[in-house]
């Protein structure tokens, strides 16, 4: 007990540790040990490179099959109105005497004896098709956490899943209130009123403030009301095994081909109960309203997630939007609430996999989810609103040590896990590898050093070491007798010559990413979104792209560093909601 104690502690200081090595290192290292200096960053750079190529290919897949999707629901959506037609005269056809269906002669169909066994099993097959395209088995609650958000845009965000084909009959809106929000029962009553007999059921959450070792954010609140909603939805004897819940964001407009994608995904699955199913994020509703530097950001936070969900072994990590059963919920205990559960979203996929020993796994769903930018009234304040969003985001970092915990700290935690269906678990070393939790661990790593690391040593270790060896150097003058490696060593010249040429394409693979986003951006926009030409964007905003090292800077290097380092103390921030605005009329 006592060195899984230490090992947990250990854990905790991988962020921290991490961070702070990579400014000491830069600085130090040519100093102190500028050799071993130098095979670190050819090391470091050589790696990067790598880990940014085969990012390059996996966005490469998930853009191919975003399209495709796109495409085939067009195709399908013009298909519709004859399949439309074809249905109704399946259930319009006229029963036989015996109360059998029989079809009529449109569509090419002619009139059949009931004694004929293979036409009635045809007749049968058709009439299931039929009943599936109008009905659903499955009952999908959206829960929606907000907090100061405001009321249009919630508004917004609730009508698009009206408009869905089965939202009176198989949705639930979990609109999920705090109660330290000012007028949040106002808030939630005009809305509850707006969309009165829109869907099967509209449930109110307020999450109460303060409860003893809870940490405020999303997660907390998601939690109460997933937990709320399964009490309410039992008492009204709905079946757990047909609820899915899809948590989103207040700004998330989730159209009705994810819904389906989803549904298709649970049905096709070996072990619907131990799915996730996650889509791609994209910002498009007023990304033409916000400065270049946020827009850029946020269209790298969507290359990484959609590259991310390109994993064939369904290690695929979801953002802001994704789905799971009720059943799972339930199976690990719902969403985590203390201070190690900030990234709500990763967070929940990590509890998922170890405590089911690895065998909840991510489906892809190729159906991106339209979010909005931050957006506030002034330029500077858009900046600043944005930096808020980041210090927040990047304080999920606390997952590195949860993964490492469940990973190799933490053996018992599958011991008394049944299998989701019903049939015993092997042990988490069997059912959950060892390369699977090496690559969990890596991908969170991935996801939180990376940010941490290569904003200091990318941008500053080769012009640095660079002024170390110029005749200009200040270390000259204050140590005469200081010799760099570079300078006396040609092998160590070689090397760091090899070291500015790798550091010339480190940034390739990310702007080859960034033009197949502009053409998938422009995919969506015309082709999922309906949009016209003039609201998507054009050749002009490829110069969004020159505010990238400014954006690598401000949004993620030194929100993620100052994250980390706050590990040291467990310091919790002030929960504060990054401000948008919203306009109904200009965002589609």
């Amino acid at each position: 007990m006592g060195i899984r104690h230490l090992l947990h502690h250990v854990f905790e200081l991988v962020a921290p540790t991490t961070a702070l090595s990579a400014i000491l290192i830069l600085f130090l290292g040519p100093l102190i040990f500028p050799r071993a200096y130098i095979w670190f960053l050819l090391i470091y750079f050589v790696s990067y490179l790598f880990i940014s190529v085969n990012h390059f290919f996996k966005f490469c897949h998930t853009v191919r099959n975003i399209k495709r999707t796109i495409r085939n629901w067009n195709a399908s959506q013009e298909q519709s109105p004859a399949r439309h037609n074809y249905s109704k005269e399946i259930v319009k056809s006229t029963a036989t005497s015996n109360g059998r269906i029989t079809p009529t002669r449109k569509n090419g169909y002619s009139s059949v004896s009931t004694s004929d066994d293979l036409d009635n099993d045809i007749r049968a097959s058709e009439m299931e098709k039929a009943e599936r395209l109008n009905d659903s088995y499955y009952i999908h609650a959206f829960v929606i956490p907000n907090y100061d958000e405001p009321e249009p845009l919630l508004r917004d965000t609730i009508k698009r899943l009206e408009n869905h084909r089965n939202a009176t009959t198989n949705y639930v809106i979990i609109l999920a209130m705090e109660a330290s929000e000012v007028d949040h029962k106002t808030k939630a009553d005009n809305l509850k009123r707006n969309f009165d007999g829109s869907f099967l059921d509209f449930i109110i959450t307020v999450h109460p403030k303060d409860l003893p070792g809870e940490s405020r954010g999303k997660g907390s609140n998601v939690a109460y009301a997933a937990r709320t909603a399964c009490d309410e939805l039992a008492r009204k004897r709905i079946d757990k095994r047909r609820v899915i819940f899809t948590i989103t964001d207040s700004d998330s407009a989730i159209p009705e081909l994810y819904i389906r994608h989803v549904e298709k995904a649970f049905s096709e699955s070996d072990d619907p109960f131990a799915t996730i199913c996650s889509p791609p994020i994209f910002f498009s509703r007023n990304a033409l309203n916000v400065p270049a530097a946020v827009r850029v950001t946020d269209i790298m936070w969507s290359i990484m997630v959609m590259q991310n969900l390109s994993n064939r072994k369904g290690l695929a990590f979801p953002c802001s939007t994704y789905s799971l059963s009720m059943v799972l919920a339930e199976q690990v205990g719902f969403w985590d609430t203390n201070g190690d559960a900030i990234g709500e979203d990763l967070h929940m996929w990590l509890k998922c996999f170890f405590k089911t020993g690895g065998v909840a796994r991510t489906i892809p769903i190729y159906v991106p989810i339209n979010l909005t930018n931050v957006q506030t009234t002034g330029y500077m304040s858009n900046i600043y609103a944005r930096w808020v969003q980041a210090k927040r985001h990047y304080n999920g970092v606390a997952d590195v040590a949860y993964s490492l915990k469940f990973a190799f700290g933490n053996n018992d935690h599958h011991s008394d896990s049944k299998s989701l269906l019903g049939s015993p678990m092997t042990t988490c070393l069997m059912s959950c590898s060892f390369v699977d939790k090496l690559t969990v661990v890596f991908h969170v790593l991935e996801a939180h050093m990376i940010p941490a690391t290569s904003g200091w040593i990318m941008f500053a270790a080769v012009p640095f070491t660079q002024l170390l060896i110029s005749a200009y150097s200040p270390i000259l003058y204050y140590y005469p007798s200081f010799q760099n490696p570079i300078v006396t060593s040609e092998f160590y010249a070689y090397m760091f010559y090899l070291i500015q040429t790798v550091s010339i394409f480190l940034p390739m693979p990310l702007l080859m990413c960034a033009v197949l986003y502009e053409g998938l951006h422009k995919t969506i926009d015309l082709d999922l979104l309906k949009k016209s030409s003039s609201e998507t964007r054009t050749w002009r905003y490829y110069m969004d792209y020159a505010w990238l090292p400014v954006s690598a800077w401000l949004f993620l290097t030194l929100p993620s560093t100052m994250a980390c380092v706050r590990r040291l103390t467990k310091s919790e921030e002030k929960y504060v909601v990054a401000e948008k605005v919203f306009s109904e009329e200009l965002t589609r």
